[in-house]
């Protein structure tokens, strides 16, 4: 009975989803928002094999910056948890590939993220942008870190706090909408599974411009644009 109830719920997202699709699938794409509000009740764990047929029969033949987007949001739309087996989703570190990405509205974890890489690397080339989403995601996935987007990048420190944004005295309003779209649609992908190939598992970064005392213990990953970043071992 609860494997019944969970495919009709599925499938009534199914239904609702493809009606999304066909707009999305439009020469106004990049105009089209995805809402993620999901009724918790048709929140369901999908059989293996059954979400990835019902990929290919909604994304068919769509063009890759479409079919990106679209998988990236596909599993909130559908109300359905996101499969451990499914595999990162493949980035562009281009201007053109966020640029074929549509506009988002998403949940806390993808606000707290948008919020963190608009104050802490809008300036930033995409991949300098990506790169600090990969910390960012890397601290949830370490147990020494808050287990949330939100929790990692509100979490205070002896010193303050972990992003010097959230500290600084200055208030937090967004007086560039563009590029508040652009970090929309980088963290709307990293949340959503975007391949992390970047920082080498990187869970720290700093600017050039200084040098905390840290950067001297910890091993250094790469430098991507104005940063530095470091894994802890």
């Amino acid at each position: 009975m609860r494997l019944a109830l969970a495919r009709a719920a599925l499938l009534r997202a199914v239904i609702t989803y493809t009606i999304c699709v066909a707009a999305v699938a439009g020469p106004a794409a990049a105009d089209v928002s995805f809402s993620t509000k999901s009724d918790p009740r048709a929140v369901i764990d999908p059989e293996p094999g059954d979400l990835s047929d019902r990929l290919a029969g909604l994304l068919g033949d769509s063009p890759p910056e479409v079919t990106t987007a679209r998988r990236a949001n596909l599993f909130r739309a559908l109300g359905v948890r996101r499969p451990a087996v499914v595999p990162p989703l493949k980035v562009e570190y281009t201007e053109a590939f966020i640029a074929g990405l549509p506009d988002i509205q998403g949940d806390a974890e993808w606000r707290c993220l948008t919020e963190a890489l608009y104050f802490e690397a809008r300036g930033e080339d995409v991949s300098g942008i990506f790169a600090v989403a990969e910390v960012i995601l890397n601290r949830v996935d370490d147990a020494r870190f808050p287990a949330s987007v939100c929790g990692v990048v509100n979490q205070a420190n002896p010193r303050g706090c972990q992003f010097s944004y959230k500290c600084d005295g200055i208030a937090e309003k967004v007086r560039e909408p563009a590029a508040w779209s652009r970090v929309a649609k980088i963290a709307a992908v990293m949340v959503d599974g975007g391949e992390r190939a970047l920082t080498n598992g990187a869970t720290y970064y700093h600017t050039k411009a200084v040098s905390p005392s840290w950067s001297r213990v910890f091993e250094r990953t790469t430098t991507i644009g104005a940063h530095y970043f470091y894994a802890r071992g």
